[in-house]
């Protein structure tokens, strides 16, 4: 019998695969935008969140600061910060999806919490000494030139200012026993990722990008949140009906074959016996020089 956790799972999968790609989704990012881009993310912060709260704490994130979030989609993690930075404080939330920046502000707007959101490009941000800490996370790997990201986020910082990324080693997978869905799954991700021009197994790199970018004091932590139940085994499913458009356009896979892949990786999470990870994460933080 399935459980309850699994009930709800195979519930919200099915909330979440009925809308399809936003108009306003740019061509060259892999995953979908808007209204389901959003509940994605959603469910990816909520499964990530334990760990990012780590490590904003540990990085340095502390009421009053003014924060930069590049990349933040649908602003939970912007939103979480802001309520750590207090009244006193300020984030900015950037993103390249117009139409998940609006789900954001409506959020944001309800908070009223110290939010700005603003469309735009990561490789377009161009201030100076403008924040005292910036993160991102999931970005990097979906960019053709991310060093000029990180590049800018230092640039953005003020001098003694902090700097916490995070993203995958999508190769480092945990799933147990075998399954040759999951197999395929990882498979394909990582191709569609590559024919967009970018690295889903950047996570190694975040180090020496961060270090070659004038970052001083680096430090570095693997996390690969593993699941026995719950939402973290419907990631994998959620993510590969994500990049189905991305998929049928590159020529990798067709519909036919996704659909199977989604209907066998959720048997596999209802299984109780099965462990699933969702992608290994590096953790990279450090300071920009005080002059």
């Amino acid at each position: 019998m399935m459980s309850n956790a699994s009930t709800r799972g195979s519930k919200e999968y099915k909330e979440r695969t009925d809308a399809r790609r936003s108009p306003e989704q740019p061509e060259s990012y892999v995953l979908r935008g808007g209204q389901a881009g959003a509940a994605r993310l959603r469910l990816i912060n909520r499964v990530k969140w334990p760990t990012t709260e780590r490590l904003l704490g540990t990085a340095g994130l502390r009421a009053g600061m003014r924060v930069l979030d590049l990349g933040c989609g649908g602003g939970a993690v912007t939103l979480k910060m802001a309520a750590l930075v207090g009244s006193e404080g300020e984030v900015v939330g950037i993103d390249l999806d117009p139409s998940i920046l609006r789900l954001a502000q409506q959020e944001a707007d309800g908070s009223k919490l110290p939010v700005t959101f603003r469309h735009m490009e990561a490789e377009e941000l161009n201030e100076e000494a403008s924040y005292d800490f910036a993160y991102a996370r999931y970005l990097m790997s979906h960019l053709r030139h991310p060093e000029r990201a990180l590049e800018s986020m230092v640039r953005a910082l003020r001098p003694g200012g902090l700097l916490a990324v995070e993203d995958v080693f999508f190769p480092g997978h945990i799933c147990y026993p075998p399954n040759a869905a999951f197999d395929r799954y990882l498979e394909l991700y990582q191709a569609v990722v590559r024919a967009k021009g970018a690295d889903p197994a950047i996570g190694p790199r975040l180090m020496g990008m961060a270090l070659d970018a004038g970052l001083s004091d680096v430090q570095v932590e693997l996390v690969v949140p593993t699941f026995r139940e719950g939402e973290g085994k419907r990631v994998a499913q959620v993510t590969i009906e994500h990049i189905r458009e991305a998929l049928l356009g590159a020529e990798l896979a067709t519909s036919i074959e996704v659909d199977t892949i989604v209907a066998d990786l959720q048997a596999f999470a209802d299984d109780e016996r099965t462990l699933m990870s969702i992608a290994p994460t590096f953790q990279v933080w450090g300071r920009k020089a005080l002059a």
